[in-house]
């Protein structure tokens, strides 16, 4: 039986821009669900077509793409937000991901780049440009202030293995050769950290590791 396809919602004010996208999309076997041209609508119809993905635009006519963000990934668990924007300032960057958004991309990507990053997304993996990651993982770095006194749940050595390189940014998997893994055993040893970790996605497990020092490899 075929896979299902993934489904997308596209979220731009520039209708040209937005058409095409969503044509590039629906050509290459994305379900194109929905568009819109605003952070109102585009809020009000993703909470009725319920997508993967949400591509999204930071700078719409009417409302922010950032308030959109941070509505859609509150009230939708299973959606994901891919930021697509013009603008690569590291502060747009940091307030998206902030906002609940699982990647970003700038407009001057690629196609090709387009459709890896929103597939990847669509299973859980955080998609950066190139160079904004680290930007990301630095950010969380300077935030980490103290350590905090808390009751952390304890994980395995091999959640702890894995929950390290997810914070490096490596997909299932990369960590999967890594680790010498099969890639199921690395998606349960994510969704298990998740779960004791009561977080909801890579991005905030990335976050976790890097606020409790365990974004370094040892092995590297």
């Amino acid at each position: 039986m075929a896979e299902r396809a993934i489904s997308v919602m596209v979220v731009d004010d520039h209708p040209i821009w937005r058409d095409g996208v969503a044509r590039d999309l629906s050509e290459r076997g994305f379900e194109v669900r929905a568009t819109a041209g605003d952070a109102p609508s585009a809020v009000r119809i993703a909470r009725v077509v319920r997508p993967d993905v949400v591509l999204m635009d930071l700078n719409l006519g009417a409302g922010s793409g950032v308030d959109a963000t941070r509505e859609i990934t509150a009230e939708l668990a299973e959606t994901k937000v891919l930021v697509l924007s013009a603008s690569g300032e590291h502060s747009d960057v940091l307030e998206a991901v902030k906002a609940g958004a699982s990647g970003y991309l700038v407009k001057s990507a690629s196609a090709e780049e387009l459709v890896d990053a929103v597939g990847r997304t669509a299973v859980g993996d955080a998609v950066f440009t190139a160079g904004l990651a680290g930007l990301v993982l630095g950010e969380y770095r300077r935030m980490a202030a103290a350590p905090q006194e808390t009751s952390a749940p304890r994980l395995t050595d091999r959640e702890t293995d894995v929950l390290r390189l997810v914070a490096k940014g490596l997909t299932a998997r990369q960590i999967a050769d890594r680790l010498v893994l099969s890639h199921r055993t690395v998606e349960n040893h994510v969704q298990s950290t998740l779960r004791k970790l009561q977080l909801h996605n890579r991005v905030e497990l990335a976050r976790y590791a890097i606020e409790h020092g365990l974004d370094g490899d040892p092995r590297q």
